[in-house]
């Protein structure tokens, strides 16, 4: 190969390593490893289902059930 062909192709692994440099460094640098972690640690976690409807059923029936109190003078 001529010295022009090596310079021509280092010119383009320099160029490709220009333009996908932030996807690299995204991937592989802090942000990539943090990112990992926090996935990692969301892998444990589980939802844990309640009894909301009741319980929003109960304060619907509380609020129900307080006293008001009505304008007696007209504003």
């Amino acid at each position: 190969m001529s010295p022009i062909a090596f310079v021509l192709l280092a010119a383009a692994l320099v160029l490709l390593g220009a333009t996908e440099w932030e996807r690299i460094s995204s991937s592989l640098g802090i942000d990539g490893r943090r990112r990992r972690e926090r996935k990692r640690r969301k892998s444990n976690l589980r939802v844990v289902r309640t009894e909301t409807d009741e319980f929003a059923r109960a304060v619907e029936r509380d609020l129900a059930a307080l006293p008001t109190v009505e304008d007696r003078e007209p504003r």
